[in-house]
C-alpha cells in the first residue's frame, strides 16, 4: 500500500484496533475491523460505527451563495432551510453526474457540500471553473471537518442520551447545528448510507477521535468499507464512481427524486435533463438477483435470454442479509420488465439473473 496515502485523524486507531486497510479514493481506510458479514449484521440489526473523515466539505458564502448552488446543482436548493438538508447531483452539461452530494444551508448565505473522498478536488475546480461572476467565496474545507455516521435502528436511542438537544423525532435529511456532543459542538444530521435510522456527526477535525473513543464505549461495532458497501447495495443506494458517472444521468443513475428540471432556475444540464424527464432516458437501473451460483461484478456484461448484450453491472456483491447474489446494472430502457430473466456474464459463464427491486432490505 503506497505510503503518500491520506489519513483520517482515526488513522493510528483503526491499526491499534487490527482493522484490514485499504486503499480507497486516495486514502488509507478500513475495510473491515472484525468481519464485513458481523459489522454489516450489527448495522442492520443493532448499532455501528463508520469514520467517514475523508469525506470532502466545501463551504460557499458571500451575497449569491443561494444562486450559485441552485446554478451548480440539480435538485431545488429553495427547498433548503437551516435545518434541512438536500441530496442532490453536481451535474455536466450532459447532464452526467460529476459527483453526488449533500448540501446544508448553514445560514442564509452560507452553505455546505459534502462531497464523496475522491471527488473532492474534481470538484472544488468545477466549482470555481463555473463561478460566473458569481459574488461567493468557494473554500475547500475538507482538513477542518471529521466525520463519523452511526448507524442502526438502536442509534437514535444511544444518540439521544448523550446529546443536549432531543433528537427523538428527527427525520430525514433534518439536521441541527451547535448541539453538544461529549463537551465539544457537532454538526448532527439524521442521514446515512445503510438504509438503516441513524446519524451523521459533522465535527471539528481535533475532536473525531474524542467521539469515536466515546461512542464505542457503549455497544457499538467498528464497521469498515467492507460493510458500508454491502449495506448501501442491500438498501439500493448508489455509489459515484460505478452507478453513478459523468456518462450516467440521474435519470439513468436512480436518482431522479434529485433532479429537478421543471423548476423556473437554470441550472447545468437542465436542458438534458429536462428532456429526459418528459421523454424518458435511454437507459435505467435496475436491480438483480443472480438466479445461480456467483458474483456479478462491476463491468460484467448483461444479455437477454439470446445473448444479445443490453447493459452491464454496475455494482455486485452477496448480501449478508439474504444470502442472495444481488447487483445494480445499467440496461437499455426498453430492456426493462420487472421480474424477467436475463443473463449476467461471470467470467467465462452465463448466470441467469432477474430482474428485482433494488431495495432489498426486509422489514
Amino acid at each position: 500500500m503506497s505510503s503518500d496515502l491520506k489519513q483520517t485523524p482515526l488513522y493510528q486507531n483503526y491499526v491499534d484496533r487490527g482493522a484490514k486497510i485499504v486503499e480507497f479514493g486516495g486514502w488509507a481506510m478500513p475495510v473491515q475491523f472484525s468481519s464485513i458479514k458481523e459489522e454489516h449484521n450489527a448495522v442492520r440489526y443493532e448499532i455501528g460505527l463508520f469514520d467517514v473523515s475523508h469525506m470532502g466539505e466545501i463551504k460557499i458564502s458571500g451575497q449569491d451563495a443561494s444562486e450559485f448552488v441552485q446554478y451548480l446543482l440539480s435538485n431545488d436548493t429553495n427547498n433548503l432551510t437551516e435545518s434541512k438538508a438536500l441530496y442532490t447531483a453536481l451535474c455536466n452539461e450532459e447532464g452526467g453526474v460529476i459527483d453526488d452530494l449533500v448540501i446544508y444551508k448553514l445560514d442564509d448565505n452560507e452553505y455546505l457540500l459534502v462531497v464523496n473522498a475522491a471527488n473532492t478536488d474534481k470538484d472544488y475546480n468545477w466549482i470555481n471553473k463555473n463561478n460566473n461572476n458569481f459574488q461567493v467565496q468557494i473554500e475547500n474545507v475538507s482538513d477542518q471537518f471529521g466525520q463519523l455516521a452511526l448507524q442502526g435502528p438502536k442509534a437514535r436511542d444511544l444518540m439521544n442520551q448523550l446529546v443536549d438537544v432531543d433528537i427523538s423525532d428527527m427525520t430525514m435529511f433534518e439536521f441541527k447545528q451547535n448541539v453538544e456532543l461529549y463537551r465539544t459542538k457537532v454538526i448532527l444530521s439524521q442521514s446515512g448510507y445503510t438504509g438503516e435510522d441513524g446519524f451523521e456527526i459533522y465535527c471539528d477535525i481535533k475532536d473525531t477521535e474524542k467521539i469515536w473513543n466515546g461512542l464505542l464505549e457503549y455497544d457499538v461495532v467498528p464497521c469498515g468499507l467492507g460493510a458500508r458497501d454491502t449495506l448501501r447495495l442491500e438498501a439500493g443506494l448508489p455509489l459515484h464512481g460505478q452507478d453513478l458517472t459523468e456518462s450516467i444521468t440521474p435519470y439513468e443513475g436512480g436518482i431522479a427524486f434529485a433532479a429537478k428540471p421543471l423548476i423556473d432556475a437554470d441550472f447545468i444540464g437542465k436542458s438534458v435533463l429536462k428532456d429526459q424527464k418528459e421523454n424518458g432516458s435511454p437507459r435505467r437501473t435496475v436491480g438483480l438477483e443472480l438466479l445461480e451460483k456467483g458474483i456479478a461484478r462491476t463491468g460484467y456484461e448483461v444479455m437477454d435470454l439470446d445473448g444479445k448484450v443490453i447493459g452491464e453491472v454496475t455494482s455486485g456483491t452477496q448480501s449478508p442479509s439474504s444470502g442472495k447474489s444481488i447487483a445494480f446494472a445499467i440496461i437499455n430502457r426498453d430492456e426493462f420488465e420487472m421480474g424477467r430473466e436475463l443473463l449476467v456474464q461471470v467470467r467465462k459463464k452465463q448466470l441467469k439473473a432477474k430482474i428485482v427491486k433494488k431495495n432489498q432490505i426486509e422489514k
